[in-house]
């Protein structure tokens, strides 16, 4: 038996996606007008430290701005070609943010270097002042996109530039405190190659992240071994192979995964309560089960090639499953957690655990050793 059984959640995305769009679009202008506020008095004073701090901001409007269209683009409803929308478009924002960031930090962290051999006389009192000004601005702008930072990669980067940018303005004020009070012109250029290299550490970082995403990683809040071993938990359960996990973006964790259980009869009570416990657990909120009853591994081989993006697609057209007198049941949960199955009468005979190890050990055999290749269901010799 194969149940295919699907859950969508029911969280109310579409609200958190106002409210993130909402959020992003207040931030942008606000950095907006106070970058320009910054660039003025930096040119004014002929601060780097103010200079470098608005150029990192006005790279940190440029990232908010990707993370408002981002926001946007993933209110999009699905279509009969982009079948989850335009979600994973927050994926991609952080990754042209980190990009960017990292370039702003290199040109930061040279003119720095070039004006440690001649440092400009710099008035302190109006570095000390925008700068204190930036340590408000940014830790109002970070409250504004604090809610959902966890589990959305969008918000994380935007949250994580924003308090990194209020503790630059810091660093911006004590150097200004520090000229006010000792003279030392070079700390002007000290805080400003400081100031690269923050950004430079945090870009990186979220280059990093931003990157696996976009890769179909596992999220790195989610440990995969105890979602295994969760599964294998469950009451009936026998054996549990290809389970992937990865960030649909905008706040969503897709994850698919076989599930061996002879006995099958409580399906829906076994899938509602699986679905609530995985993303009560992990956050994972759009699942997708499919229950074999075991007693043949031939529906491994569909596996066997990559799966891409997200899905498992497997075919049931030249398969035989008349021949095999199999029972397919799809289960699905509509958005309000309701749940309907769809029966295709075919009654198995043969339910046998020890053949459901056996496919579970072999399945985690070709998972770990087979080369992913193209397959086009043809049949073998």
């Amino acid at each position: 038996m194969h149940s295919h059984s699907h859950s969508h959640g029911g969280h109310g995305h579409h609200h958190g996606l106002e409210s993130g769009t909402r959020a992003f679009a207040v931030v942008t202008l606000i950095n907006l007008a106070y970058t320009a506020l910054e660039a003025g008095y930096g040119f004014w004073t002929n601060s780097l430290a103010l200079l470098s701090d608005a150029l990192h901001n006005l790279g940190d409007v440029v990232g908010l701005g990707l993370a408002w269209g981002a926001a946007v683009l993933a209110k999009r409803l699905p279509t009969e070609r982009h079948t989850y929308g335009w979600r994973r478009a927050t994926l991609l924002s952080p990754l042209a943010n980190a990009l960017l960031l990292v370039g702003f930090s290199g040109a930061l962290g040279w003119e720095a270097i070039r004006r440690f051999g001649a440092p400009p006389d710099i008035p302190a009192l109006p570095v000390i002042v925008v700068a204190a000004l930036g340590i408000v601005v940014n830790l109002g702008a970070a409250w504004l996109v604090r809610d959902g930072h966890e589990h959305d990669l969008n918000r994380r980067g935007a949250f994580l530039h924003l308090m990194a940018d209020a503790a630059v303005s810091l660093a911006a004020v004590l150097a200004g405190a520090g000229m006010w009070l000792t003279g030392w012109v070079w700390l002007d250029p000290a805080i400003a190659l400081l100031i690269g290299v923050v950004v430079a550490v945090g870009a990186f970082g979220l280059l990093r992240e931003s990157f696996n995403a976009a890769m179909d990683a596992v999220p790195s809040n989610i440990d995969r071994g105890e979602v295994e071993a969760l599964l294998h938990a469950q009451p009936g359960v026998r054996a549990v192979h290809h389970v992937h996990i990865w960030s649909l973006g905008a706040g969503e964790i897709a994850m698919t995964a076989h599930i061996v259980r002879p006995d099958d009869r409580d399906h829906d009570v076994f899938i509602d309560t699986l679905n609530r416990e995985l993303d009560r657990r992990f956050g994972i909120n759009h699942p997708t089960l499919q229950v074999e009853h075991g007693g043949a591994c031939e529906h491994d081989r569909h596996d066997r090639a990559p799966h891409g993006g997200h899905g498992h697609g497997h075919g049931h057209d030249d398969h035989d499953h008349d021949d095999h007198g199999r029972h397919h049941d799809h289960g699905h949960r509509d958005p309000a957690g309701q749940g309907h199955g769809h029966d295709h009468a075919h009654h198995d005979s043969g339910r046998a655990t020890a053949a459901a190890h056996a496919c579970d050990a072999h399945a985690r055999e070709r998972e770990r050793h087979d080369h992913p290749r193209q397959h086009d269901h043809a049949p073998r010799d």
